[in-house]
């Protein structure tokens, strides 16, 4: 089974990101958004989950997935390479670095705040960007 998780890693917002300052996600029109559910799990629990519990959750969710068997869906959804936290339209559109702590339990900082200028120079955690929503 593969993973996203990453430990000691700060993930700061892409190059091209439009906003200067962490932004809620609006509310979907139809159905919630990958934006806003995984934006609701963050930032309601920070440093509970991992970057794969919330990649899974977010399919799940959005494909209805029963609890009864979400075991045998999240096995099946990792034994193919999955894109990590760093095409999320958190970093990549609303402004919000991701913290990954040494156990890779994770949390949203918003772009601007003391906290992500504190993650974003810190010498003992990795740093990587979000991707770029356009090419150079």
């Amino acid at each position: 089974m593969g993973t996203t998780d990453y430990t000691s890693t700060f993930l700061s917002v892409a190059e091209d990101c439009p906003v200067g300052a962490g932004q809620e996600p609006p509310a979907g029109k139809k159905a919630p958004s990958v934006a806003e559910l995984q934006f609701a799990m963050l930032a309601a629990h920070p440093y509970e989950h991992t970057s794969d519990d919330v990649l899974f959750d977010v399919y799940a969710q959005r494909r209805g997935i029963e609890a009864a068997d979400r075991a045998a869906a999240r096995e099946e959804f990792f034994s193919r390479s999955q894109a990590c936290l760093r095409a999320s339209p958190l970093g990549k559109r609303y402004g919000w670095g991701i913290h990954y702590d040494a156990e890779g339990r994770i949390a949203v900082v918003p772009l601007g705040s003391d906290r992500y200028r504190e993650l974003a120079a810190d010498p003992d955690l990795r740093q990587l960007k979000a991707m770029r929503s356009k090419r150079a």
